[in-house]
């Protein structure tokens, strides 16, 4: 297949194409705001260093599936003008190429759309996102949802991703990745207290699986990626002592914000239904499977 992955030189983006590679004809478009050239070492497919919210995306010829990664990710942004014209015209752009390519779509979304809704967060429970990333990420639904009857979409609202290449999302990177270089730099993990928030972490190896399963999928639509299971800060601190050989204390500090996800779990009955997806790594098996590179700091 020939297909176009924007933002893939961040984090999901770069994983995802590292792993396609091997049997399709990849291009990558990205304008290296968000990411590094170094995530796409061992690289073999066309990258193509530009911004899609000013570039001419029909230079790109006969594409099959194009996976739309390309954003503004930053929870903290706080211009929310900025942010729309980002990401929500970035994503028009690219809707108005599949639409002519008559090419799939698959988008990134996020479970920010849920804001502090009810937990399992299920698809087609109310919205309520708080901050401007996550309200981008829900007129991009709204948008895309628009279309489904034309041709193959399907928005992928991830959880909390966490996995190899995330540190050039510096600040933006999980939680894991941020209290283990606390932790490597000889340093109490600090958390709000009392550390019993939880997230739904995912692994991004599931994440890619689920992603490219996403171009299979039964019919449009809009699924979470998750695991259905939430985690709390202070066991992400026990399982990183556990794996890096250390017994750092969690450190509590009041929490700033006046908004904040105290939990994040996915409803995943639609995930499986759609896209045949389930994940396969624990929270334990994927911060093992990340101990090297956490340990690289890469």
């Amino acid at each position: 297949m020939k297909i176009l992955i924007t933002g893939g030189v961040g984090f999901i983006g770069s994983n995802l194409a590292l792993t396609l590679q091997r049997d399709n004809d990849i291009t990558v478009v990205d304008n290296l705001l968000g990411g590094n050239t170094e995530n796409l070492t061992g690289f073999r497919g066309n990258l193509v260093i530009d911004d899609i919210t000013s570039m001419n995306l029909f230079q790109f010829k006969d594409m099959d599936v194009v996976f739309h990664q390309a954003s503004i990710t930053d929870t903290t942004f706080s211009d929310g003008k900025k942010m729309v014209e980002v990401n929500l015209g970035g994503f028009k752009k690219v809707l108005d190429f599949v639409l002519k390519e008559r090419a799939i779509l698959v988008y990134a979304s996020s479970a920010g759309v849920y804001g502090n809704g009810p937990c399992p967060m299920r698809e087609d429970q109310k919205l309520s996102p708080q901050n401007a990333y996550a309200r981008s990420k829900s007129l991009m639904d709204e948008e895309a949802m628009r279309h489904k009857d034309e041709i193959k979409i399907v928005g992928l609202r991830y959880f909390n991703v966490y996995g190899p290449r995330e540190r050039y999302k510096k600040k933006a990177a999980s939680m894991i990745y941020q209290l283990a270089q606390q932790m490597k730099a000889n340093k109490n993990p600090r958390i709000f207290k009392y550390g019993e928030q939880s997230r739904d972490f995912i692994y991004v190896k599931d994440v890619v699986d689920a992603t490219i399963r996403a171009v299979k999928a039964k019919e449009s639509g809009i699924v979470n990626v998750g695991t259905g299971v939430a985690i709390t800060f202070n066991r992400i601190i026990e399982i990183l002592n556990e794996v890096l050989g250390t017994s750092f204390k969690p450190e509590y500090f009041d929490n700033p914000y006046s908004f904040y996800q105290n939990e994040t779990r996915a409803d995943t009955r639609r995930v499986k239904e759609l896209l045949g997806f389930e994940a396969r790594y624990s929270i334990e098996e994927g911060i093992r499977d990340y101990r090297s590179t956490i340990k690289s700091g890469k």
